[in-house]
């Protein structure tokens, strides 16, 4: 088989599915709103989202079932088998269950419905077969049928299972919304790895505090700025305006500009050569607030003074430092 075979088969596999996705589009209608508001009227009154399959649909709604979770909408993945040997515990009459079957008539699920219909909790489905057992059983019922699975058999999930993804993605970023889910709860529920980095450090936690940067009053002349520079090895320092309080700050690209003046550039002080009223940051404000400060500008920069709340200048933070960390 040729390349150009595989690469055939691959766009015809993306092009079958994204085409049954956008057909599971189409066909949204009221029962979508119906689920939102069954599922938010639940986690309002402190219930959670139990969501279910078995195989392929069981994998779906363990995926779904996280996002939920990290989106502002409390959920559990509950195994059928697992729930009817003793993990059905987790579910009370306050949650609101939701099941994820292509044909709607998994034994497995359906064995379990009975049990958790008689704890009071309702049930939302997502399936092939709107006409199934699973959706005699539901109080929603959402339409996630495909024309054809992406398999060039036509047997292997593929499409089915894209379609039931999408669905339950689009469920739980609709609860997202209508929950009025901050930036700030998804922080805090990703504390860990790159993207918990990103959404969590402060500039605090970056920044070289103050006692270690090179300070120098406006009077300051030439050789005494590139030593200072130079001293702490930082790539600027900061210029003195009253204690703590910024007047100015001398970068190696603020000199190497200066140098182009020849000789007359051992007569400058600092003031000639700084460049007043740099940007700063508030120490409270994310780390990725100052990356995107220092580099989202005609003319980027490699270092940031960092102020508290009065305007003292604390710190000092390089692009350096928060691209090696975030």
């Amino acid at each position: 088989m040729s390349n150009n075979q595989d690469l055939d088969h691959a766009r015809r596999v993306l092009e079958v599915e994204s085409q049954c996705i956008l057909a599971a589009r189409d066909r949204l209608d009221e029962r979508f709103s119906q689920a939102v508001d069954l599922v938010a009227k639940t986690i309002t009154r402190g219930g959670k989202a139990i969501v279910t399959g078995v195989g392929k649909s069981g994998k779906i709604a363990a995926k779904v079932s996280a996002t939920l979770s990290s989106t502002g909408t409390p959920s559990v993945f509950l195994h059928p088998t697992e729930g009817l040997h003793g993990d059905m515990g987790v579910v009370s009459a306050r949650d609101v269950l939701i099941v994820f079957s292509y044909s709607g008539n998994s034994a497995e699920v359906l064995r379990l419905l009975p049990h958790l219909k008689v704890r009071g909790a309702a049930v939302i489905s997502i399936l092939g077969n709107l006409k199934s057992e699973i959706a005699a059983h539901s109080d929603v019922v959402l339409d996630g049928s495909v024309a054809r699975e992406a398999c060039p058999l036509n047997l292997a999930p593929t499409s089915s299972t894209a379609v039931a993804l999408a669905l339950g993605d689009a469920l739980a970023m609709a609860l997202s919304v209508r929950l009025d889910f901050k930036e700030e709860q998804f922080a805090d529920n990703h504390p860990g790895g790159a993207l918990g980095r990103r959404l969590t450090l402060r500039v605090s936690d970056l920044m070289r505090a103050s006692e270690e940067m090179p300070w120098i009053e406006e009077s300051a002349g030439a050789r005494e700025v590139v030593e200072s520079v130079t001293s702490k090895n930082l790539g600027a320092v900061l210029v003195r305006a009253a204690p703590r309080k910024l007047a100015g700050i001398i970068t190696d690209g603020d000199i190497r500009r200066a140098l182009g003046r020849g000789s007359a550039f051992f007569t400058l002080k600092a003031r000639d050569i700084m460049t007043r009223d740099p940007v700063t940051i508030r120490s409270d404000e994310r780390a990725i607030k100052a990356l995107e400060l220092m580099e989202n500008r005609p003319s980027q920069i490699n270092v940031l003074p960092v102020v508290n709340a009065t305007g003292d200048c604390i710190g000092l933070v390089r692009v350096h430092d928060l691209i090696g960390t975030l």
